[in-house]
């Protein structure tokens, strides 16, 4: 109201009155009361705050309350009149704002009344149309339009029924995704998940709906996810079917290249579980308890628990369950290859999108499944290191090393088709255990090796007569195939199928590593001989006489083959050569076949081993030909030293040992002998080197009745050339495996050594000769001959025929041990050879002797000699006969004139200083002065001052 403040109150005036007055006293009161408005305001103001806080205000409760304890009256009469005032004063100005206000309050009546006027036409305005409206809706709406509504109603209705069944299918969708997702037809599942989602789509207005587009999509995760498990199957047994199903399904998903990307990590996974796996079940299998301790054990870590016994089956079915994952990778390539070919073969295949983003995903698959080959077989061979170097290999026997390492070489061989990989690691892996193995069993061979040489007794070992190493089971490997993951039971017959890969020989079934038990295949060589002869009439054509042309052997009928050379002449032989050669050839019994010991037989067999180990592991090719060599250094050294060595060589002039196998032996024995084989020696010396070997007891070389042991020297010697004859027939095979910066090595090993193995022949079989026939008696006899006659003798002296006697003794006693051993040409010509070297050296040292001879002395000492050696052609069909002129050069030599006799000092120094003295001192006084002879003898003693 006009002139109170906003937000007051005004206080009841019938509170007041109530308490105070009457209603008449109040309107006296009222009328009673100052009119000046300054006052009025004044009695305003004081009035308390509290009376116009809220309508709820109890006045008269809050004034009582006021009332002191001690009433007073007249205060109480002043307080009254006081309350008085203030609600004169407040009720005068309510009523002037009512006559203020009257005006307004009128006008606005006048409003109301008009209002009232206007609803009042209004509803019967109203009343009239509803009275029309019924009428319109009983003749018109209820008959004709009703029926539109009814139609229009059944529409909707048939709409949500269609709706409902609909709806209905989607709900019963999850029963028939289950028996697809059992059944494997994930693509199927993937089409009706998706369509099932765009129908949920359209009725997602429905609260069902909404929950079931969520459960669809739950389901296809699920589906993805049993997508995953189906992808990681095809790592270890690919089908095609399936995986087909697989890629058609991530395409309908618009994820082959996720798939792809899961699919390497699903092969990285299998390669991990399939070695894990292998490799536990191996160990728990020997630990023979149920310790769970190994399954929480690392792949490497696990790997060291392998023994022995289980190593070769593990790692081969260790390498049989990563074949299996690696055939799965090359036909999941093969595969893709196919499909991306039909793809482009076929034109107008999807939209030109779609096609671009085929192509895409085409580019990608093909990268990724490049790229993964070497990543695979990279994992791989991590996988098959960690387990060659969690066990020593040491100690294995030499089959399951070499079964070892032919599967391992056949793994690589898989590698090397699979992504052309050179197999770095496993070649390194392989090597190291190799260089270990090979280091300790050729250490352990060479010990047996020397055993066998003091054991050996030197006698023959009976084998065919066709004997070749070709037969025994060490060098099978030579004759198959050059891959040896192929089987004999698998050689392929054409050469189109040689060429066929592993993994196309194994797409159908089947695994290579699988061999392993048909390349063991138990077979008995058959390479000796019954009692050391090829059969009991071949025995007795031995010895049957040569007299007769049906007694003659029916190779000896055909044309003669010259066993040095291997060349048959052109024309045959007659029955005399036939002959003459029975008196000199001692091959004819033992059916020619070859003479070896069992210890030459047992370095055959090693060689052979160690040449497989050499074809299988390339990389340590050098270090096992070295060692092959070391073999063959050591038996020749030992022959050398069993039966050739002897300090008598140097003064017999014969140059029996050539510088080249002086080199040889002494390079052996500095590389390979273990002089210093005492407690001092430094351990990686005596590692590197062998004691050297002593003949055994049983073998006695000084029993004249054997010829000094000449069967047992003829075994040990042709034995060896034996053994350098089949080292020669291996110089091409062993050359094709040395690395081409060793290949020196090998041509010098050939060039030093093995062709000096026949050279040994001079200086084993010269102790045979200087023993076998008596040259000391013949010097006594000779030196009891009167050689300065005067006549001209017709009959040579009795020395002649005592020393011809020896030889027909020699040769009867060479007869005797070729029924013991057989005795080859080019043994019985150095035996022969080096007893008339002997011999006439033995002459010329008798003839040195003889302190005075006149010319009919001479010629005396030609017709003995002359005499020597017609018998002896008789006896040997050696030609020519070595030293002949040796001889007869120092006889004529005594009629030389004195510068003749000075230049003959000069130019044959194979004479001795003793030979060339007393050829002047003879020829004093017949041709030669005194001044001559001190002429002479000084031309002798410088030729031998350089030799001082």
């Amino acid at each position: 109201m006009k002139g109170v403040p906003q937000g007051w109150v005004f206080p009841c005036r019938q509170s007041f009155s109530f308490l105070f007055f009457s209603p008449q006293e109040e309107l006296r009161e009222l009328r009673e009361q100052p009119t000046d408005p300054q006052e009025e305001q004044e009695i305003i103001d004081r009035i308390e705050e509290v009376y116009f806080s809220s309508d709820s205000f109890d006045m008269v409760q809050y004034e009582l309350e006021k009332l002191p304890p001690d009433l007073n009256l007249l205060e109480l009469e002043e307080y009254r009149d006081k309350l008085k005032r203030q609600q004169a004063a407040v009720s005068k100005r309510v009523a002037d704002l009512i006559l203020e206000k009257q005006p307004s309050y009128v006008k606005e009546l006048e409003r109301v009344t008009s209002l009232q006027t206007n609803l009042q036409l209004a509803a019967v305005i109203c009343t009239n149309a509803r009275r029309q409206l019924h009428s319109a809706k009983e003749g018109f709406t209820e008959a004709s339009l009703g029926l539109l509504a009814n139609q229009r109603r059944r529409q909707l209705l048939t709409g949500l029924l269609k709706s409902l069944r609909t709806i209905k299918t989607l709900q019963r969708t999850d029963v028939r995704l289950s028996e697809m997702l059992e059944e494997e037809d994930y693509p199927g599942a993937i089409q009706l998940c998706l369509e099932c989602q765009k129908a949920a789509s359209t009725f997602k207005h429905y609260n069902c709906i909404s929950e079931l587009n969520s459960k669809l999509q739950d389901t296809l995760e699920q589906i993805e996810e049993q997508l995953d498990v189906a992808l990681s199957k095809t790592c270890k047994h690919f089908d095609v079917s399936h995986y087909t199903k697989v890629q058609l399904a991530y395409k309908l998903l618009g994820k082959t290249q996720t798939a792809m990307d899961q699919l390497h990590m699903h092969f990285t996974q299998a390669i991990h579980n399939t070695v894990f796996q292998v490799v536990l079940g191996y160990v728990e299998l020997c630990a023979g308890n149920a310790d769970t301790k190994f399954q929480k054990m690392q792949y490497k870590d696990l790997c060291t628990h392998i023994t022995a016994d289980s190593y070769i089956p593990c790692l081969t079915d260790l390498c049989k369950a990563l074949w299996e994952v690696m055939l799965s990778y090359h036909l999941t390539m093969q595969w893709h290859d196919e499909h991306y070919k039909e793809e482009e073969a076929t034109p107008g295949a999807g939209n030109a999108e779609g096609s671009d983003e085929s192509t895409v995903d085409r580019s990608y698959v093909k990268k990724k499944l490049e790229h993964g080959l070497t990543r695979i077989w990279q994992d791989v061979q991590l996988k098959v290191k960690a387990y060659l170097l969690g066990t020593d290999v040491s100690n294995f026997k030499y089959d399951d090393f070499i079964v070892v390492l032919d599967v391992i070489s056949r793994l690589m061989q898989v590698g090397e088709e699979f992504c052309g990989s050179k197999s770095e690691v496993l070649q390194e892996s392989i090597r190291r255990q190799s260089v270990n193995y090979f280091k300790n069993y050729h250490r352990t061979r060479l010990e047996e090796l020397r055993m066998f040489l003091e054991n050996e007794t030197w006698e023959l070992c009976p084998v065919k007569y066709n004997f070749s190493i070709a037969q025994l089971h060490e060098f099978k490997f030579m004759g198959q195939c050059r891959s040896p993951s192929v089987s004999p039971s698998r050689q392929p017959e054409s050469t189109e199928t040689v060429e066929l890969s592993l993994f196309e020989q194994y797409l159908q079934g089947g695994n290579p590593f699988e061999m392993q038990i048909d390349n063991k295949e138990e077979e008995t060589e058959d390479v000796l001989a019954s009692n050391g002869y090829e059969s009991d009439e071949l025995e007795k054509s031995v010895y049957q006489d040569y007299d007769s042309d049906s007694d003659v052997p029916e190779e000896l009928k055909q044309d003669y083959v010259d066993e040095q050379t291997g060349d048959a002449p052109v024309k045959s032989v007659s029955r005399e050569t036939l002959r003459s050669r029975k008196r000199s050839d001692y091959n004819l019994n033992r059916a020619n076949a070859p003479i070896l010991t069992n210890t030459t037989l047992n370095v055959i067999r090693l060689v052979g081993k160690y040449m497989q180990m050499m074809n299988i592991l390339k990389p340590i090719a050098f270090d096992v030909i070295h060692c092959v060599s070391q073999l063959f250094d050591y038996y020749l050294y030992a022959v050398y030293t069993f039966f050739g060595r002897n300090d008598m060589y140097e003064s017999s002039g014969l140059g029996l040992i050539s510088s080249r196998l002086r080199t040889t032996l002494s390079r052996i024995q500095e590389s390979l002998i273990d002089v210093n084989a005492g407690p001092h020696a430094s351990p990686e010396e005596r590692k590197e080197k062998v004691p050297s070997p002593h003949l055994s007891q049983l073998v006695v070389l000084t029993a004249s009745d054997t010829l000094y042991g000449l069967a047992e020297r003829v075994v040990a010697t042709e034995s060896l050339v034996f053994l350098a004859e089949q080292f020669e027939f291996l110089h091409l095979h062993l050359d094709t495996m040395m690395p081409s910066a060793k290949k020196p090595f090998l041509q010098q090993f050939y060039s030093q050594t093995v062709s000096t193995a026949s050279e040994l022949r001079k200086p084993i079989y010269w102790i045979v000769a200087a023993k076998a026939i008596d040259y000391e008696q013949m010097l006594l006899l000779m030196a009891g001959v009167k050689w300065d006659i005067k006549e001209i003798m017709s009959q040579h002296n009795i020395y002649v025929d005592v020393l011809l006697k020896e030889f027909e003794k020699f040769n009867q006693r060479l007869g005797d041990v070729s029924k013991i051993v057989r005795i080859p040409l080019p043994v019985s010509n150095v035996l022969w050879e080096h007893c008339i070297r002997l011999a006439n050296r033995t002459l010329v040292e008798g003839y040195a002797n003889v302190k005075k001879c006149s010319n009919e002395g001479r010629a005396l000492m030609q017709l003995d000699f002359q005499q020597f050696l017609m018998k002896l052609e008789k006896l040997t069909d050696l030609r020519p006969i070595p030293d002949k002129e040796f001889v007869e050069t120092y006889i004529k030599a005594y009629y030389l004139t004195e510068n003749d006799m000075e230049q003959f000092i000069k130019n044959h120094r194979e004479y001795s200083m003793k030979q060339l003295t007393n050829l002047v001192n003879v020829c004093l006084g017949s041709h030669i002065n005194k001044k001559a002879r001190q002429k002479l003898l000084a031309a002798i003693d410088d030729i031998d001052r350089p030799k001082r």
